[in-house]
Order: structure tokens, then C-alpha cells, then sequence
């Protein structure tokens, strides 16, 4: 029987000196416990620790990255349309940056499927990326349905989300103060952006290429 268990013994059976006495031998037991040498410690040796359910199932879980201009905003926009494999749906107000549009551009010659709907007022301004991609065979509409479409967001293969304030403009990565967010592996955000970039699509106008 461990020292533990007769000062437990004592404390319930003894008279009140005798419980007074067994409760500070029972403390300074507990307190023995805590405080066993290494070397008397069991070995965990040889003992595998279960995996977390994510490792084992192989699901990789959800990264978030931020980036502010002035800064790494651009790239991280640029990172997020290089790394697709299967989709890009882009929805998109301004839009003049000349290496977002030749990074889709890329995207879709590298075999990935590009979508892009873009707000009908700044599609039909000479400088818009919008003409230019029409013009590549990526499929763009444009929609005017409301006072503005002033979404500014990117899914990627449906699990990988990018958004915030940034326009796709020279003027949002070189002169103005604007974020980046993006979150990587979560398809239920994924999911829920790709339903609403479909509601505007189907809101939309082809902007058929000009040759």
C-alpha cells in the first residue's frame, strides 16, 4: 500500500489530531508525486503517439495571409492565380493591372478553367484588363446589375480565397493603402464565395472578344 493511500486512511478513521496529521502527510505525499526524480519517471520509450485526426485523414488545414499595399499585397494576389491547378473564378470592379490579367492569362494557357465577371461601367473603359482577356479566349461578363459590382475576389480551385479591398489596378499596388486577405485549404469559405461569384456570372453579360 502507498504511503498515498494510508494517509488517505488515516484521515478518514483517525481522531482530529490524528486526521490534522495524516492531511499534511497526505499533502507532502501529493506533493511527492509532482516531484519523483527522471529517473524514477515511467518510460513513454517506444510508445507512438496518436496522430491528429487531420494528419491521419491527410486534410491540410486552413492557412490565412495578409499583405497591405504599400507592400506585398500585388504578390500575394499574383501568388494565389499562379498556384491554381483546376479554377479561377474572378470577380473583379477595376481592373487595369497588366500582371494580373497576363498571370490569368497564364493560368488559362497552363490548362487551369478562368472565369471573370467585372463591373459593366469600368468593363467598357479603353484601359480594362476586361477587353484584353475577352480578347485571350478567357471568359468574361460583365454584369450591371447593381449601382456598382464591387466585389473584389478570387477563388481558387474551391478551396483557396482571396478578397479585400485591393482593386486589380496599377493604382491600388503602387499608390494607395490597401489589403490582402488570403485563406488557403477551407473549402466551406471556398464554397460560399464560388455561390456568390455564380450569382453575379449568371447576373452577367458576355463581353465577347473584339477579333
Amino acid at each position: 500500500m502507498s504511503a498515498f493511500e494510508i494517509n488517505v486512511g488515516r484521515l478518514r478513521q483517525g481522531s482530529l489530531a490524528g486526521r490534522q496529521t495524516a492531511l499534511v502527510c497526505l499533502a507532502l505525499s501529493v506533493l511527492a508525486l509532482f516531484t519523483t526524480p527522471a529517473a524514477a519517471q515511467p518510460s513513454f520509450r517506444g510508445v507512438r503517439a496518436e496522430s491528429a485526426p487531420a494528419a491521419r485523414t491527410g486534410i491540410a488545414a486552413s492557412t490565412i495571409t495578409a499583405a497591405f499595399t504599400p507592400g506585398d499585397a500585388l504578390p500575394l494576389v499574383l501568388d494565389t492565380i499562379r498556384n491554381a491547378r483546376g479554377t479561377l473564378y474572378v470577380a473583379a470592379y477595376s481592373f487595369t493591372s497588366k500582371p494580373v490579367a497576363t498571370a490569368l492569362r497564364d493560368a488559362q494557357r497552363r490548362g487551369v478553367r478562368v472565369f471573370v465577371v467585372i463591373d459593366a461601367g469600368e468593363a467598357t473603359k479603353g484601359y480594362s484588363a476586361a477587353r484584353f482577356l475577352a480578347n485571350e479566349g478567357v471568359p468574361v461578363r460583365t454584369n450591371a446589375r447593381y449601382a456598382l459590382q464591387h466585389n473584389k475576389f478570387i477563388v481558387a480551385d474551391d478551396v483557396t480565397v482571396q478578397t479585400g479591398s485591393f482593386n486589380y489596378t496599377s493604382s491600388a499596388a503602387g499608390r494607395n493603402a490597401e489589403n490582402v486577405l488570403v485563406v488557403n485549404n477551407s473549402a466551406a469559405l471556398g464554397a460560399q464565395y464560388a455561390r456568390e461569384w455564380r450569382r453575379l456570372w449568371d447576373e452577367g453579360t458576355e463581353l465577347p472578344p473584339a477579333y
